[in-house]
């Protein structure tokens, strides 16, 4: 798949081993990891983090194969969702210190484009958002209210 905004095809990389059973040497009950995806998430981590947090403190190196689910499913099984998806989330924050930049900083061009790049991600997310039901079918973005949506 090709980036979303340059010439680049977005090929290069490294991949994950093709494995379907966790190592013998890693945690493997489901119980305790489950337990600490729940205490990482009451205690406001991403479940990015709470997967770093996971691979290197408790040898976990991969939950889909523990858990046979991913860490945001595990999440919603439990009810421990937040309003708006993580990956929305993190453009928003990213867009919001962009504003903030171009307020000091009026002529940087660059930031500014940057600024509606990182907006038009926004709004391409919202709308895969709101056709999967993950967002409402009012929701849009504005802004000038982008502070208070971001946590």
């Amino acid at each position: 798949m090709a980036r979303m905004h340059s010439n680049g095809k977005g090929t290069s990389g490294s991949s994950k081993p093709n494995i379907d059973v966790a190592p013998s040497w890693a945690e493997s009950d489901k119980n305790t990891v489950e337990e600490l995806i729940l205490k990482y998430a009451q205690d406001g981590h991403s479940s990015a983090k709470i997967g770093t947090m996971l691979r290197d403190m408790h040898a976990v190196p991969d939950v889909r194969l523990v858990m046979g689910e991913r860490i945001s499913q595990t999440l919603t099984r439990n009810d421990i969702t937040s309003t708006y998806p993580e990956d929305m989330m993190n453009l928003m924050r990213k867009a919001l210190s962009l504003i903030d930049h171009l307020v000091s900083n009026k002529k940087d061009l660059h930031n500014r484009r940057q600024l509606e790049l990182c907006e038009s991600r926004i709004r391409r997310l919202a709308r895969y958002y709101q056709q999967t039901g993950r967002l409402s079918s009012t929701w849009a973005y504005k802004r000038d209210q982008l502070r208070l949506m971001v946590e």
